[in-house]
């Protein structure tokens, strides 16, 4: 089975059941007349549920933007966005916060923890905010499998910037979301804890079997994703299946140059 499904077309069936996240002809521009940027252009995808994907390409290629679309984040100024097989198209503010809370997990360069509140105050915020509980074995599992059992009454403040990111990234999977989306999560880290957090967020797919769409610039941290997909001005011109450092590193010269 492809990584990518890139023949959805809207008019179809909602989604699969294999699709974690789909994106129909989604555009996105921002300003009006001859100063208008088109940040995404035209954007059609779906992700499978259960595999790692890494978003790469040149500055001003559109990976925030498409992440931000994709999350829920940003509507797109055309097209339609499902996430676990709900449209967001018409959903209003409060239904879409909900909808984001339940269904999608987040994880940014900056850690956004609460410094006043405990690592377990802040695992548990989610679910604070939206009055429902968490499922007490997966809250037990998401904490011992990424190492902060004996970190949970510390504030942010008493952590390195890697335990601050696995606090984060517990935060983001204690919802059992449909999708975690990452951007540039390694970014602020030392190289060694980049990778530690790399391989956290592997195993969350290979062993906790979530869906997990990372936006970065290094090709050594898209390396431990499934797959590739290519961004320039705001299209998908290419993607990678299990591809190496080298290779990514390789296309996105070859990206760079030819823009």
């Amino acid at each position: 089975m492809s990584l990518f499904n890139r023949s959805v077309r809207t008019g179809r069936a909602s989604t699969g059941a294999d699709l974690a996240s789909r994106l129909d002809a989604v555009s996105k521009v921002y300003g009006r007349g001859a100063g208008a940027v088109t940040a995404l252009d035209d954007v059609t995808l779906g992700i499978h549920r259960g595999t790692f994907t890494a978003v790469m390409g040149p500055s001003g290629s559109g990976k925030s933007t498409f992440l931000h679309c994709a999350a829920g984040l940003d509507r797109p100024t055309s097209g339609e966005v499902h996430l676990g097989g709900v449209s967001l198209a018409g959903l209003n503010e409060v239904r879409l916060t909900e909808l984001r809370r339940s269904r999608v997990g987040f994880v940014f360069q900056s850690f956004n923890l609460m410094p006043s509140l405990t690592v377990e105050q802040n695992i548990d915020l989610p679910h604070r905010l939206s009055g429902g509980r968490a499922e007490h074995g997966w809250r037990r599992e998401v904490i011992e499998r990424l190492g902060l059992s004996d970190r949970l009454r510390h504030r942010p403040g008493q952590l390195s910037g890697g335990q601050q990111q696995r606090v984060a990234i517990a935060r983001a999977l204690v919802t059992r979301p449909d999708v975690l989306f990452a951007d540039e999560p390694t970014g602020a880290l030392d190289v060694r804890t980049a990778q530690q957090i790399l391989a956290l967020l592997r195993g969350a797919v290979d062993d906790m079997e979530q869906t997990v769409v990372m936006v970065t610039h290094d090709p050594v941290a898209a390396s431990y994703a499934d797959g590739v997909l290519f961004l320039t001005d705001g299209r998908i011109v290419d993607s990678m299946t299990g591809p190496g450092a080298d290779r990514i590193a390789e296309r996105m010269t070859r990206l760079e140059v030819r823009r």
